[in-house]
């Protein structure tokens, strides 16, 4: 006990540890950041990266992604902006997640036939979005392998952290985290198998 009695910064500084390591979430890595060969463009504090990093951790998923206008689409396809019948925004923020999030301009590249039955068909939306998902939270380090989403398919996660695949689609910038997800910016939607 004497040791304890001349050592109360140790103390406080253990307990602090502790503190935080029983409440960070499970298989996140919260000092990693951000990491993919396109991280640049998503930078913290650029204006185009808003919602992004530091900005991002504090903010739920959904937030998150509606406060970075490089996922507008995504934003507005989760929250029933795209089909008022299509609103995983309770879901998404209720959770501990790990999502490949579409930037814009792969939204853009699909078919505009295919984005008009998005509109007007909530099943292959739903689908869709939460093909992108993954329960639980994964770092660039522990992500690797292969993992069932909420959709109920299974998506492969192949590489080193800094050059991350996910299926056959390159991962822009990974390892962003939300207050309750890590996020996995992509240039593709990724379709769920059949």
């Amino acid at each position: 006990m004497s040791f304890l009695h001349h050592r109360p910064g140790a103390i406080t500084v253990a307990v602090a540890t502790l503190m935080v390591l029983s409440t960070a979430p499970a298989n996140a890595d919260p000092a990693a950041d951000p990491i993919g060969p396109a991280c640049a463009d998503y930078a913290v504090g650029d204006q185009t990266g808003a919602g992004q990093g530091a900005d991002a951790a504090p903010q739920p998923l959904t937030v998150a992604a509606s406060r970075n206008p490089k996922l507008s689409a995504l934003s507005a396809a989760l929250s029933g902006n795209l089909n008022p019948a299509v609103n995983l925004v309770d879901t998404l923020n209720a959770g501990q997640f790990t999502v490949f999030a579409p930037v814009d301009d792969a939204f853009s590249r699909l078919a505009p036939e295919a984005t008009a039955a998005l509109q007007t068909d909530a099943a292959p939306l739903t689908r869709l979005l939460t093909y992108d998902v993954i329960p639980g939270r994964f770092s660039p380090t522990n992500i690797d392998g292969t993992h069932t989403t909420l959709q109920g398919g299974e998506l492969t996660v192949t590489g080193p952290p800094n050059h991350l695949w996910v299926n056959d689609t390159l991962v822009l910038c990974g390892g962003i985290t939300t207050a309750n997800a890590t996020l996995y910016l992509i240039d593709t939607v990724l379709t769920p198998p059949p």
